[in-house]
């Protein structure tokens, strides 16, 4: 029998700093997204042992290893299809024609969320080390409901 994957945590732009408290805001999570900007392969090793991970290379991932990650995926979280990309602004396909009902992106280190057409769009916001006077946050992804609800988690840093 296969579990009905609901909880999901979305991270990105760690550039390099995966915190403790991360790690800990994302504990029972069944799957992990990162939107980018890792800044070292340990970063997806290291939330590899918390759940699967779906990770994207942003504009900070560099070199040898960066070339594996995609610049965009898809992640399966039961029947919810989710597009992953680090930034927004180079989405080039309409979610909602696809059939996505959920996108995750990066690279603004601004958590935010809004729906358009009927589509989820969540960045978490970035969980590296501080910038400007942004907060340093996570997200938890509640596939649950039909509404999808998102939870911003700031790490006290």
């Amino acid at each position: 029998m296969q579990t009905k994957l609901t909880r999901v945590g979305l991270i990105s732009d760690t550039h390099g700093l995966l915190r403790p408290e991360a790690i800990a805001a994302l504990q029972g999570s069944q799957l992990i997204v990162h939107a980018g900007d890792a800044g070292n392969p340990e970063i997806v090793g290291s939330l590899r042992k918390i759940a699967p991970v779906v990770a994207v290379r942003g504009n900070v991932d560099k070199g040898e290893w960066a070339q594996r990650l995609p610049l965009t995926a898809v992640a399966e979280a039961g029947a919810v299809m989710i597009y992953v990309l680090h930034d927004l602004n180079a989405l080039d396909l309409s979610p909602q024609a696809v059939g996505f009902q959920v996108v995750v992106s990066g690279h603004s280190h601004k958590p935010a969320k809004m729906e358009r057409d009927g589509v989820l769009y969540v960045n978490p916001g970035s969980a590296g080390p501080r910038r400007f006077q942004l907060p340093v946050t996570v997200a938890r992804l509640d596939l649950e409901t039909a509404s999808f609800a998102v939870e911003f988690v700031e790490l006290h840093v």
